[in-house]
C-alpha cells in the first residue's frame, strides 16, 4: 500500500473541509445582511456619530430653517421672480443632504432592516420633499406680494380680487400640494426612517458603550430639539411626531424591561432631541393658546400656529 498517496489524500481532505468551512461561513454572512424584512444583527458600531448628526442639524437649520428667511431677504434683482430664488437653491440642497445623511445612519445601525423599505422611505421622502420645493417656491413668492399666512387662501385679500374667480381654485390646489401633499409625504417617510434607525440603537449592559454626554453633544443636543419643533410647528405634523415619539419611548422601555438593554449615546440623542422639542410646543401652544387671530385659521382643539403665520402677523412690517 503506497502511504504517500494516502498522506496526500488526507491533506487533500483537510483543504476541501477548509474551503466548505469557508463558504459557509462567508453564506452565513451573506444571509445576515439579506435583504429580510426581520431586524437581524449587524456589526456594533460604538460612539456617537459626530459626522452624520452634525452634518444633519447645520444643513437643517440652514437650508431649511434659513431657507424662507434668505427668500425673503435676498434682493429680488438678484433672483428674479421668474426664476428660482436662493430659498429654491436652499430646498435643493436640503433635498439632497437629508437622504444621504438618512441612508449613513441606517448603515452604522447596530441592526440591518430590510433594504427595500428602507429604500421606499428614501423615495417617498425626496418625492414628498420635492413636491413642496414646487408649492413653496410660488408661496414665497406671493408673500411678497402681500400674502397674509395667517389668512387661508380664498380669504387673503389678493385672492378675492382676482380674476376669473377660478384661479382661487388653482391655488388652493396649489396650497394642497404644498402643506398637505407635500408635507406627509414628506415627513412621514422621514420620521418613519429615525424610528427605524432608533430601534437599532440599544445594547446590553454589558457591551461597554457607555460614552460621556460631553457640553458639545448637549449644545447639538438642543440645537436639534429646537430645529425639530420648528419642524413639527411650521409643518403642521404633530400627530405624525407625536406618535413617532410615544413609540420611541414604549420601545425603549420595552427593550429595557424584557431584553435589559439601554439606548446608546445616538439613541438618546434622539430621544432627547424630541423631548425637548415635546416640551418647546407645550410653551408655544400655551404663549398662543387665547389669540383670536391665528384661531380663526387654526380651529379645533389641536392648535398649533406655524411660526411664520405668526411672523406676518405680528412681525413683518
Amino acid at each position: 500500500m503506497d502511504t504517500r498517496h494516502v498522506r496526500r489524500r488526507g491533506r487533500g481532505e483537510d483543504l476541501e473541509e477548509l474551503m466548505i468551512d469557508d463558504f459557509r461561513e462567508t453564506a452565513y454572512n451573506d444571509a445576515e445582511l439579506s435583504d429580510a424584512g426581520d431586524m437581524k444583527p449587524a456589526r456594533s458600531v460604538e460612539g456617537f456619530h459626530w459626522d452624520i448628526w452634525l452634518l444633519m442639524t447645520l444643513q437643517n437649520w440652514i437650508f431649511d430653517f434659513g431657507r424662507p428667511i434668505a427668500a425673503l431677504m435676498v434682493p429680488t434683482e438678484l433672483f428674479p421672480m421668474h426664476l428660482p430664488s436662493v430659498g429654491d437653491y436652499f430646498h435643493m440642497m436640503y433635498n439632497l443632504i437629508t437622504p444621504f445623511c438618512i441612508l449613513k445612519l441606517f448603515e452604522r445601525s447596530h441592526t440591518k432592516t430590510s433594504s427595500t423599505f428602507r429604500n421606499i422611505c428614501v423615495i417617498i421622502f425626496v418625492m414628498g420633499a420635492s413636491i413642496h420645493l414646487v408649492g413653496d417656491s410660488v408661496n414665497h413668492r406671493l408673500v411678497k406680494l402681500g400674502y397674509k399666512l395667517h389668512l387661508s387662501v380664498r380669504d387673503n385679500p389678493m385672492m378675492q380680487s382676482l380674476q376669473p374667480r377660478g384661479l382661487v381654485d388653482s391655488f388652493v390646489l396649489l396650497y394642497n400640494y404644498d402643506e398637505i401633499i407635500g408635507h406627509l409625504m414628506w415627513y412621514i417617510p422621514f420620521f418613519v426612517s429615525l424610528l427605524l434607525y432608533y430601534t437599532g440603537c440599544f445594547l446590553g449592559y454589558r457591551s461597554g458603550d457607555h460614552p460621556r454626554r460631553t457640553l458639545s453633544w448637549w449644545t447639538l443636543t438642543v440645537l436639534s430639539g429646537v430645529y425639530y419643533w420648528y419642524l413639527v410647528t411650521e409643518g403642521q405634523i404633530f400627530s405624525v411626531y407625536f406618535i413617532t415619539f410615544v413609540v420611541m419611548i414604549g420601545y425603549m422601555v420595552y427593550k429595557k424591561q424584557k431584553h435589559n438593554a439601554h439606548l446608546d449615546i445616538n439613541g438618546q440623542f434622539l430621544l432627547y432631541s424630541f423631548a425637548l422639542c415635546f416640551i418647546l410646543i407645550l410653551i408655544w401652544v400655551a404663549y398662543l393658546w387665547n389669540d383670536e387671530a391665528l384661531r380663526v385659521k387654526y380651529p379645533g382643539l389641536l392648535y398649533i400656529p406655524e411660526p411664520w403665520s405668526y411672523y406676518t402677523l405680528y412681525i413683518k412690517p
